[in-house]
């Protein structure tokens, strides 16, 4: 009766999506605790490539059963829009398939407005939001003021709360950020009308979450963006607004603690990051364009969610052994390898210099990375096409090796390797 965690251990886009996809084969559900459709998961099916932002990645497999957990924030159009996309691929919807938590939070235009209108006030010192509107939704959430889930069982309920909501969001975008107001009353109508269409799928999931894991099936929790980014254990305030470590899964689903089963860590072989904020293993120039891609292949590094070009560097144990720590990790799974291929040499970030002192843990936590210079352990690389290794005598020495060190530094075993974006594209170890 496991509930196995699947956690970002970087900044967020590590491929959570590629490992829920294939660990969903032996689960009954997935369920996606924080976040909104900040998130990008892909999911590469032979031919077909599925870029989720809402919806668990488990439902692409046709028996698994997609959760919207309490912790997340919803936007309702970006929900049905991505429902109907499912839909017109042949990916079953319904309700009994596709349940959201009634204390869920939604997301509306006017969060979106303010997300928007709160960035272009910071000028230089933006955080780098997604400008999706989770920020304000989360504020409203914690200031007891949010619109959950639940109002969209009845749509007169629905357009009532938006149009109270509404009324006070006009207030600071027109007297803080001198912006236009938004029309409380079309907005309220288009919520009336989301009403309809999703009010079958609000249930207590947490419920059910507990019925399915006393039954003795396993739930697979999947994280969106990463332990990096968490609003309390990350690079602080270049965070997300909510908790994608290992504990917000407790909270965000509504189950217990005495469920956990394993607790996934997903890393790149290398490192990314979308947005503003330290990263001490950034690289420049042709080294950081051979590991991003040039944006014409979906798994090149550019955002799923905005299509912004992810900062990339090279992978940081000082901060993946942070990551395991919060996390509870039992074990690393590894994205991306394939990418490695064709460099000449290979680098892991083994510890920090600053003004001449040394250090292999960080002081005062993540928040605090200025000024840290990465102390590297160089390796050779490989030449060969790893995208047909399934088993780790299939790698070359090099590779090998690379992922031998990994584990070492990190303290971790390595259970999966993934070496290229299609679903069978694994190495399990």
């Amino acid at each position: 009766m496991p509930l196995d965690i699947i956690i970002g251990a970087q900044w967020g886009d590590e491929g959570k999506g590629r490992i829920t996809d294939r660990l969903a084969e032996r689960a009954a559900v997935t369920a996606r605790y924080s976040g909104g459709d900040n998130a990008g998961h892909t999911v590469t099916v032979g031919s077909e490539i599925f870029k989720l932002h809402l919806l668990p990645s488990g439902l692409i497999h046709p028996g698994v059963v997609g959760v919207l957990g309490n912790g997340m924030v919803i936007n309702p159009q970006r929900f049905i829009e991505e429902m109907d996309k499912l839909a017109a691929r042949g990916v079953n919807v319904s309700s009994e398939r596709v349940k959201i938590s009634y204390a869920a939070h939604l997301i509306t235009p006017a969060h979106i407005a303010l997300d928007k209108a709160s960035e272009a006030a910071l000028g230089r010192g933006k955080i780098g939001t997604t400008g999706r509107g989770i920020g304000p939704a989360y504020t409203d959430k914690v200031a007891r003021r949010g619109l959950r889930a639940e109002s969209l069982a009845d749509a007169r309920v629905a357009a009532d709360s938006v149009k109270a909501h509404i009324a006070r969001a006009n207030a600071s975008l027109q007297g803080v950020y001198g912006q236009p107001p938004l029309d409380a009353e079309a907005v309220a109508a288009e919520f009336a009308a989301y009403a309809e269409r999703i009010a079958p799928h609000i249930a207590d999931t947490s419920m059910y979450l507990h019925q399915v894991l006393k039954a003795g099936m396993t739930v697979l929790a999947e994280g969106a963006q990463g332990g990096l980014l968490d609003i309390d254990h990350g690079t602080y305030p270049y965070v997300t607004s909510s908790s994608p470590v290992s504990g917000g899964a407790f909270t965000g689903l509504g189950v217990g603690p005495q469920f956990a089963g394993r607790i996934i860590g997903v890393t790149k072989a290398f490192q990314t990051r979308v947005g503003e904020g330290p990263f001490p293993t950034e690289t420049f120039g042709a080294e950081a364009e051979c590991l991003r891609g040039t944006g014409q292949n979906p798994w090149d590094e550019f955002g799923t969610t905005t299509g912004r070009p992810r900062r990339c560097g090279w992978l940081d144990l000082v901060l993946l052994r942070y990551s395991a720590r919060i996390n509870g990790l039992t074990e690393l799974a590894i994205t991306k390898l394939d990418v490695l291929s064709g460099l000449g040499r290979v680098r892991l970030c083994v510890g920090y210099r600053k003004e001449g002192k040394e250090f292999n843990e960080l002081p005062l936590g993540p928040s605090h990375l200025e000024g840290f210079e990465a102390i590297y352990e160089d390796a050779p690389g490989w030449d060969e096409d790893v995208r047909g290794a399934r088993a780790l005598s299939d790698l070359p020495e090099a590779a090998r090796h690379y992922l031998s060190r990994i584990e070492a530094l990190a303290g971790l075993k390595i259970s999966m390797v993934s070496v290229g974006p299609e679903r069978e594209q694994m190495v399990i170890v």
